[in-house]
């Protein structure tokens, strides 16, 4: 399906790895323009830059601490130099940090820097370019935490659920100047992050079994193309008249119930 969105400029936070890369890989496929903005350099991603070359994706990378908002401002007012629009941003950079109750008030703070305040930044900064788009908008990359809790991240947790709050704020703020936003909120993604976490474990494959035991659709990991092809449609006209939603793209693990052990057949 072409989703109109060939030479959109569209930042993508966190976008060297894991469901970010596979954002800006699937945007490259729709010939938009992805904007990675990451705390990693340009040498820790040149394979997936050298494939965008590849691909002639008049893209970029900036490199940067998002919760610096001097930078963030420098880097959203260079892109708008460079290719004179910018049309959506992903907001999927985060860390499950741990940051729990046994924390102090201060690392709870930074938590949220991490988290949720740069979101707010980035939007802050590229507000002007968004309003003068034709077509723009933005998608929050959320997490089931922020609807079941984890226990253990409060920081994380909180940080999610705001930006949940903030999709239907920013929805309703921004619904006149034509910018639709949206989150996706995914729950057992399989990344390599994810997967070096389970290799910290006993016995890793007996720990993904059960995980996937709990995930009513197919008993398996989400993979991070599925939310990517989502966060890529909420970007396009194709999803014009959709804004303050949340979607859900987990399997439905976090609406089914846990005892659920599916059906004799």
């Amino acid at each position: 399906m072409n989703l109109d969105l060939k030479d959109k400029v569209i930042i993508v936070t966190g976008g060297a790895s894991g469901i970010g890369e596979s954002i800006v890989r699937t945007l490259a496929i729709e010939h938009a323009r992805p904007v990675i903005f990451d705390l990693k350099s340009a040498n820790q991603c040149a394979e997936l830059l050298e494939e965008l070359k590849i691909e002639h994706v008049d893209g970029a990378f900036i490199s940067l601490d998002l919760t610096k908002e001097d930078q963030v401002a420098e880097a959203v007012s260079e892109i708008g130099k460079r290719f004179g629009r910018i049309d959506g941003i992903v907001n999927n950079a985060g860390v499950n940090d741990s940051v729990g109750l046994n924390r102090s008030p201060a690392d709870f703070s930074k938590s949220l820097e991490k988290n949720l305040v740069q979101c707010f930044s980035v939007v802050h900064h590229a507000l002007n370019f968004l309003k003068k788009s034709d077509a723009p908008a933005i998608v929050n990359i959320a997490s089931k935490v922020a609807i079941t809790g984890q226990g253990g991240t409060s920081g994380y947790a909180a940080a999610k659920g705001g930006l949940l709050a903030l999709t239907r704020e920013w929805a309703l703020d921004l619904a006149s100047d034509g910018v639709r936003v949206n989150a996706v909120v995914p729950a057992e993604v399989w990344t390599p992050m994810y997967e070096n976490w389970l290799s910290t474990l006993s016995d890793p494959d007996a720990r993904r079994a059960e995980i996937e035991a709990n995930i009513p659709l197919g008993n398996r990991m989400t993979e991070a193309a599925e939310i990517a092809d989502t966060t890529t449609f909420l970007l396009s006209p194709r999803a014009s008249h959709t804004t303050g939603q949340i979607l859900h793209v987990d399997g439905g693990y976090v609406h089914f119930d846990r005892a659920y052990q599916g059906k004799d057949t």
